[in-house]
């Protein structure tokens, strides 16, 4: 009898260690809820429209994902340079920023694989006749996003070897460098070619040449990936790009007029709790309408 007690006792032991180990994967591979971090001034990968939604393709990429995979998202907009702090801190679980795949960033941060790749666009006021060459190293002042690749590029590039640069100015966010630009405060700005293409898009400047970098952009988790967030990005990532999704969402944001995102989305973002697909079909359609 107390044998039997015995292996009964162990059986349910054994069921309930079992039951413990799902559950811890289960959560492991969903968690309720993740707290995306992000620097909300870099259009089209990530900004924040006139009615408050973090839009862009990241953004939509990341609720999308979401959904497939079952877990809240939570979005922070936190200034680039204090994205990696964040990360590190635990203030934030992931950080989907348009941020490229670097040592420096992979010797504190586990990261996705790829979902996008780029170059550096200079930039420069519409009228201006500066070429790449002249605009780097003819004496003139330029500005980077602090915290980025383009900063590391001018400083190691341009700075540290001594070039004919006036100066090197750091903003906080893209958007204060290209309202220098505009204003004649700073002569060159530079930032990823991807988002250069839609800041002339929208504002008098153009780009005159692109420093090729071949930048690959990731996302980047904790050290070790303690929830396991990175298999559940790459899978959603896989899962997206074998659907229309995919091409919607690139054609919506790297082809579409970003100036109607304030009008197309509140049209569409409904079909997100619903319709993925739809919602992509139906954002890239309105951005891609005359």
């Amino acid at each position: 009898m107390i044998t039997k007690v015995i292996k009964k006792t162990v059986s349910l032991l054994f069921i309930f260690a079992m039951v413990m180990v799902s559950a811890a994967l289960i959560s492991s591979a969903a968690p309720a809820k993740v707290v995306v971090g992000t620097s909300a001034d870099w259009p089209p990968f990530e900004w924040v429209d006139a009615n408050n939604n973090f839009v862009g393709f990241d953004m939509d990429l990341m609720k999308i994902i979401a959904k497939i995979q079952g877990f809240e998202l939570e979005i922070l907009d936190i200034g680039f340079d204090s994205l990696i702090p964040a990360l590190q801190s635990g203030k934030v679980d992931l950080l989907v920023a348009g941020m490229s795949l670097t040592e420096e960033r992979l010797a504190v941060a586990d990261a996705s694989s790829s979902y996008w790749s780029g170059n550096q666009g200079v930039m420069v006021r519409e009228d201006s006749d500066l070429n790449i060459a002249t605009a780097l190293i003819g004496g003139y002042t330029v500005g980077a996003q602090r915290g980025t690749t383009q900063a590391d590029w001018l400083e190691d590039n341009l700075v540290q070897e001594g070039a004919n640069i006036k100066s090197l100015e750091l903003y906080e966010t893209n958007d204060l460098g290209i309202i220098d630009l505009v204003n004649k405060r700073i002569d060159v700005f530079v930032a990823d070619t991807p988002a250069a293409e839609a800041f002339t898009k929208v504002n008098p400047i153009k780009i005159v040449g692109t420093i090729n970098t071949e930048e690959e952009y990731v996302c980047f988790a904790p050290k070790g990936d303690p929830k396991g967030i990175l298999a559940l990005v790459n899978d959603g990532i896989a899962k997206i790009k074998m659907t229309s999704i995919w091409n919607n969402l690139v054609n919506a944001y790297f082809v579409g007029d970003l100036n109607k995102i304030s009008d197309c989305y509140p049209q569409v973002i409904d079909l997100l709790k619903t319709d993925e697909e739809e919602f992509a079909k139906n954002l890239a359609q309105c951005m891609m309408t005359n």
